[in-house]
């Protein structure tokens, strides 16, 4: 009797292990699946204002992107740096900004590429000072407040005007202020001038009447970056889809100027005048990087580095596609 319900319970416990073997078995095959699911998204984050917004907006690349198998989660950010941060914690793949924000989320160690960008946009970018100021170029700018975004691409600007005129920042009273608090303070005259970029100078070029005394012409390039992780930067695939999808839709943006303004106009909050006049002053096209573009950036880096504005110096070609892929 005892021999036979030793066997029995060596029975019912091999049926068990056999049921948990299969349980086990069937959830590492979820866990795979999904693994691989994940894998077929590409998360991609997008400002209000720039090419990703249009090119959600139409729809295109969903379907591309579907045809071998990726879907496509986006996520909207109110500005450049914040992207960038969700791609440095690995929450987006790819994203766009313009030329400070990927300089100090290099400094930070984000695993960020450089995947293209688009062309040199130096009058979307200005010093401006009220119509009737006494304020006639950037030397008239020494012991005078001047309002800006601390690390944006107007940093580099001002800094370079300064330069330019045998001035320092030393020479002046930085005021630093997103440019929502930088308009109202230059409107309430409690800054003397204001540096700023498109389409917020639009804007204030159509409403304020500004006066501009020195733009980006000569001194800044002023590009717009599109940039990947460090593990995605190796899908050739859906980079080549994206990258394709992104000029056809930059071509569509030029023919259609006034249709673009009118779409983003209440998403921004901005009159279409405004946008159109932005959209109608920049350049169009994608490029692939190349290593004078590299090099402005680097400038750049060496720049805020001087200035304090990151920790230690970078490099940038640590963040080259071409690197990453030796």
């Amino acid at each position: 009797m005892k021999k036979k319900r030793k066997i029995w319970l060596l029975s019912i416990f091999s049926i068990i292990m056999l049921i948990v073997s299969a349980c086990g078995q069937e959830k590492n095959s979820s866990t795979i699946a999904d693994a691989k699911e994940s894998d077929k998204t590409i998360r991609i984050g997008y400002q209000k204002f720039g090419t990703l917004n249009i090119l959600k907006s139409k729809g295109e690349l969903e379907t591309h992107l579907k045809e071998v198998g990726y879907t496509v989660d986006w996520t909207e950010f109110p500005a450049g740096p914040q992207l960038l941060e969700a791609l440095n914690v690995g929450s987006i793949d790819f994203g766009h900004t313009g030329e400070a924000p990927p300089i100090f989320a290099q400094a930070a160690n984000a695993p960020l590429v450089y995947i293209a960008n688009q062309p040199a946009n130096p009058s979307g970018e200005a010093i401006v000072v009220q119509k009737d100021s006494p304020i006639k170029n950037v030397k008239d700018l020494k012991g005078k407040k001047v309002g800006l975004n601390k690390g944006s691409n107007v940093h580099y600007l001002l800094v370079k005007a300064l330069e330019e005129a045998g001035l320092a920042l030393d020479d002046i009273q930085p005021v630093y202020l997103p440019p929502a608090d930088a308009r109202a303070a230059f409107e309430g005259n409690q800054i003397d001038a204001w540096v700023i970029w498109d389409p917020f100078l639009s804007a204030a070029e159509l409403e304020l009447e500004t006066k501009t005394i020195q733009d980006g012409e000569g001194l800044v390039a002023n590009r717009e970056f599109f940039l990947a992780t460090d593990s995605f930067a190796g899908n050739e695939e859906a980079l080549k889809i994206i990258k394709e999808e992104l000029i056809k839709v930059d071509k569509w943006i030029e023919e259609n100027p006034r249709d673009v303004a009118e779409f983003l106009s209440p998403e921004i909050g901005m009159s279409v005048e405004a946008l159109e006049k932005t959209l109608n002053r920049k350049e169009y096209g994608l490029e692939e990087i190349s290593n004078g573009v590299l090099d402005d950036q680097q400038k750049i880096a060496d720049t805020f580095y001087h200035l304090k504005l990151i920790p230690s110096k970078i490099n940038i070609l640590d963040a080259s596609a071409d690197l990453k892929k030796q």
